[in-house]
Parts: C-alpha cells; structure tokens; sequence
C-alpha cells in the first residue's frame, strides 16, 4: 500500500467538479482501490457523491492511499491530481 497526505487549498474544498474529475481519475486504475480519508471518514476515489459527502474543505488534510497492482503509477497519478487540482 502506498500512501501520501495532502493539505486541500481550493477554497471550495473537494466540491462536485473535482470529486468527479478525480473519480474519472482514480477510474483509470480499475485494478487498484484507490481512497480518500479525511476526518475519520473514508471513501473510494471513483464514488463522487462518496467523496463529496466527505465534506472536505479547504485546511483540511485528507490521507490518499492506493492498493493494488498499479499502486505505484495511482498513488503518483493521485498526487499530480491533487497537486494540479485541489
């Protein structure tokens, strides 16, 4: 499993055209499971309304992990998302 932590700067936070840019994202990765955890509470990446019902706002610090047989390239893929876009 490979992981990172990532603090949201979008003044919006994870609203609903990022949630569902990153579950196209995470979608790409069909072999591996890919999550968002943020403030005890978890969801998979490709779920929009699961990750939009998160509640994440900008400061807030979500925990992204990846497992499976394309962790490596997701979890990279993941953090360029979440770079670019939140």
């Amino acid at each position: 499993m490979k992981k990172f932590n990532y603090t949201i700067t979008d003044k919006l936070g994870i609203h609903a055209r990022p949630a569902g840019m990153l579950a196209k994202a995470a979608k790409t990765y069909a072999d591996t499971e890919i999550t968002v955890t943020c403030n005890g509470k978890t969801s998979k990446a490709t779920q929009l309304m699961k990750i939009m019902s998160l509640g994440v706002k900008q400061g807030d610090v979500v925990t992204v992990a990846a497992e499976g047989p394309s962790e490596e390239a997701a979890i990279a893929a993941m953090d360029d998302f979440f770079t670019s876009n939140l």
